[in-house]
């Protein structure tokens, strides 16, 4: 075999990667942006999950219109939520998806997760400047100071969740992708003369030939 020259598959092409075709493997690629999207949803399932439970709980006569119609928009984004990471879950667990690019767009740190955030962000952020413009509107049944307050609050955790997402969109764009893992060498390279042995035990015919040449002078 000619020196430098790997041994090549037999369709021709270049040989393959067994790290890359392990699907099982996809869904762990990046494991620092799967646990921040993965922590971010936690937090999102966690805080409109309890700020709609105390909004539901603490409805009265005089406040149960806004309370109960904010409370039911948070526990319904909470569950959505809850039902896309128990989706990825359960896709990621019965191996149903082969395709690397369906696997990225789904997993933690994929494309569905910027797309539930920003749903989210946009969600809170219209809920909390409706209750602020309500409340700016004064009314004599009305707390206005209670329904000021949540709106104000929800109006400034939907824009961090929309900066956040920002700021996570542009360090993603700009960071450059890691690299594959080579796939394993078929030779192993010998310093210095740049001789080559391959797996079926030949010799390249330059090192071939230095050795004939040897043997015949010690003769």
């Amino acid at each position: 075999m000619p020196e430098g020259e790997a041994q090549a598959p037999p369709g021709g092409g270049p040989p393959p990667d067994a790290l890359a075709e392990q699907v099982e493997l996809w869904w762990s690629q990046q494991p620092r942006r799967s646990a921040l999207c993965f922590a971010v949803a936690v937090a999102l399932v966690a805080g409109c999950g309890a700020g709609g439970v105390a909004l539901l709980s603490s409805t009265s006569s005089r406040s149960g219109e806004w309370r109960l119609a904010t409370g039911t928009v948070l526990c319904l984004l909470a569950l959505l939520v809850l039902v896309k990471q128990l989706m990825s879950s359960a896709v990621q667990d019965m191996n149903c998806l082969r395709q690397p690019h369906h696997v990225a767009l789904l997993r933690s740190g994929g494309g569905v997760d910027a797309l539930v955030v920003l749903l989210s962000g946009l969600v809170v952020l219209v809920t909390g400047l409706t209750l602020a413009g309500l409340a700016a509107a004064p009314a004599p049944a009305r707390p206005l100071a209670a329904m000021l307050s949540v709106g104000i609050g929800l109006a400034a955790s939907g824009a961090l969740l929309l900066l956040g997402l920002l700021l996570y969109q542009v360090g993603v764009s700009g960071h450059c992708p890691p690299l594959r893992a080579a796939a394993p060498s078929t030779h192993a390279h010998h310093g210095g003369d740049g001789s080559i042995f391959s797996i079926s035990g030949q010799f390249s015919a330059g090192r071939r030939h230095e050795t004939t040449s040897s043997i015949a002078s010690l003769i």
